[in-house]
């Protein structure tokens, strides 16, 4: 009796189906994971960045003008400063007008 080259054992069937199968779903299983790390990288940088922008206007405005701007509105107002009202909260609170604000920025609660 002759032996055929072609015919494969149930063994050999199931690994070479399955083994593509779990290779594939370990590599989007990874893909995903970077993508959202990178997504949460991308919101922490966004967040940094804008409250150092918010900062960096105040601290203009001291020089230019000798006092502490009063409101986060007045810094959009006047130095450019676009706040996204629906991504980020942004806590801005004045001792006096000759001492550096208090400046937090939170990101909204529904946008991560």
């Amino acid at each position: 009796m002759k032996k055929s080259i072609f015919r494969k054992s149930a063994g050999d069937v199931i690994r070479s189906v399955l083994v593509p199968i779990v290779f594939t779903v370990v590599v989007m299983g990874m893909i995903l994971f970077g993508l959202r790390q990178t997504e949460q990288s991308s919101r922490s940088e966004g967040l940094r960045v804008l409250e150092d922008s918010i900062r960096r206007a105040v601290v203009i405005s001291y020089a230019v003008e000798g006092q502490y701007p009063e409101s986060i509105a007045y810094i959009e107002k006047n130095y450019g400063i676009h706040v996204d009202r629906a991504k980020y909260v942004v806590h801005y609170s004045i001792f006096a007008s000759n001492i550096m604000p208090d400046i937090t920025v939170i990101e909204v609660a529904g946008n991560q």
